[in-house]
């Protein structure tokens, strides 16, 4: 990925695999997850504030390149492609061994308190593009 927005690195735990040892294919979101609240502490921003809203999932995909197992290290590199009035579009790859093993994408809006869409104010916009 050029120019990624943050790197963030984990390892695969036996929670995250099937019984062969693989990854369980849904199990890659939450590294990616993982990559998304680490950027939001960097920066200075709260991913659930339960006052004032959060950032659910509206969109999620992945292309899985090779297989990835119980402790393996990994690095997930996120970047934003796109912030929009109430979204934001990250795209990921997942690395092991500094070779792709998943890319993908995930769309998380921007709700209020009550779980209604909300504007990305200039704040968090700012910091996201910075």
């Amino acid at each position: 990925m050029e120019n990624p927005r943050h790197i963030h690195r984990s390892r695969i735990s036996f929670g995250d695999t099937d019984c062969s040892g693989w990854l369980h294919f849904p199990a890659i979101f939450r590294h990616v997850e993982e990559a998304e609240h680490a950027l939001f502490r960097e920066i200075g921003l709260t991913i659930i504030d339960r006052e004032s809203g959060g950032w659910p999932r509206v969109h999620a995909s992945c292309d899985y390149k090779r297989p990835l197992h119980f402790g393996d290290e990994i690095e997930v590199q996120l970047a934003v492609e796109r912030i929009g009035g109430t979204s934001v579009t990250w795209l990921f790859e997942v690395l092991k061994d500094g070779e792709p093993a998943a890319a993908g994408k995930i769309v998380a809006v921007r709700v209020d308190a009550t779980g209604a869409a909300a504007p990305v104010d200039d704040r968090t916009r700012a910091l996201l593009r910075a």
